[in-house]
């Protein structure tokens, strides 16, 4: 939940983006939502107006209207067969959510072949003004609804605009620290200024844009007249048609070859063996089979659906064009509805997250933006 529950890092700790294993969920009762309502071709893209997602933002985004011109382009798109293949966890990393394997079809669909970048994104807000959620004042009454009853509150300084930028801690191990340790929620941090206050975008046009919600993410689908791909979606593609492989490339396993992910010794150490501190340019390395960049690394890719733990394991048989469960629950953080986020980012370690495997599933809640989340769209054929 965005911004508002991380002001309380110090008294509730962290798990946003933690590895641990699920635990057994209860149900927290979430309208269903449809692909057709997620897509934006005239049709809703957030589904029900539903209690837990946050009436200002929706509204900000049904004030925006398709363009004429980006709505019909297939720019930069590839185009993605219909088939079936196996989804879910493929080696020793995989975690308890990425279980049972199972079979899944999709029906046809076309997919940006990069990340959005900075220069798309600029010329969403050129041409609707759109203010990213990052950018707005917290709203205190909203705050109050997201956090265990009794939770002290922040102050109005401290409900100023602001984002989360990784800084590495001095010293420490995975095994020591947490995520509180490496992430600072800095004023001002928002997509123009990826990293605070007297940071650009110059010379970043080709960089993933970040910072971005999933709000933010749904209102440039509705203006480009695309739509976020389903978890199911994103991992087919992802994969690129090799069923049984660990990563977008295959079965090697990843390097600075490969991808834009963490060397050395995260979070205290990056080594830059790919060349790249932080975010990458798109197309910085090959494609899938498919003729998609980054998959793997680089940023977070938001999805359409809600996250559960134990989604895969409530199916039987093969999904048909599966949108995602009902309802959000995550033990982790059980106040706080998430949406999935997939690929990895330039933090992944295999000694932490390992997020770059095709089969990896992450989530975060719909109005949070990081330094290492990002999207890009489909449109249905």
């Amino acid at each position: 939940m965005r911004n508002y529950f991380l002001l309380l890092l110090p008294l509730l700790g962290w798990s946003v983006w933690s590895c641990q294993s699920p635990q057994k969920p209860q149900t927290a009762e979430v309208p269903p939502v449809s692909a057709d309502e997620h897509c934006y071709t005239g049709a809703s893209p957030y589904g029900t107006h539903a209690d837990y997602l946050i009436a200002d933002f929706l509204d900000a985004i049904d004030r925006i209207q398709p363009d004429p011109v980006e709505a019909k382009s297939q720019e930069g798109m590839v185009e993605i067969q219909a088939g079936q293949f196996q989804m879910g966890g493929d080696n020793a990393q995989a975690r308890p959510d990425e279980y049972p394997k199972h079979a899944v079809e999709v029906k046809g669909f076309w997919m940006d072949a990069t990340e959005v970048t900075n220069a798309q994104f600029q010329r969403f807000v050129d041409a609707t003004g759109y203010v990213t959620v990052a950018e707005r004042a917290i709203d205190l009454e909203e705050l109050k609804k997201q956090v265990p009853p009794g939770t002290e509150l922040p102050s109005a300084e401290e409900l100023q605009p602001f984002s989360l930028v990784f800084t590495a801690p001095p010293s420490g191990n995975i095994q020591t620290l947490s995520p509180a340790d490496w992430w600072q929620m800095v004023k001002g941090a928002n997509w123009r200024q990826p990293e605070g206050p007297g940071s650009n975008l110059k010379g970043k046009d080709k960089h993933p844009v970040v910072h971005v919600c999933w709000y933010d993410a749904i209102a440039y689908c509705k203006w480009a007249g695309k739509r976020l791909p389903t978890e199911a979606e994103w991992e087919y593609a992802g994969r690129g048609g090799q069923s049984e492989a660990i990563y977008p490339w295959g079965m090697e396993p990843v390097s600075p070859q490969k991808a834009n992910f963490f060397q050395g010794e995260f979070p205290v150490k990056q080594l830059n063996e790919d060349g790249f501190q932080r975010l990458s340019p798109v197309k910085s390395f090959a494609a899938n089979p498919y003729g998609l960049y980054d998959m793997a690394g680089n940023v977070w890719e938001w999805c359409a659906d809600w996250y559960r733990p134990d989604y895969y394991a409530q199916n039987k048989g093969t999904l048909r064009n599966p949108q995602g469960p009902a309802d959000s629950y995550d033990p982790e953080e059980p106040n706080a509805p998430k949406k999935v986020v997939r690929g990895g980012s330039f933090l992944c370690n295999d000694s932490y997250c390992s997020g770059y495997r095709v089969a990896a599933r992450m989530k975060t809640s719909p109005d949070t933006g990081l330094e290492h989340t990002g999207f890009r769209c489909v449109r249905d054929k």
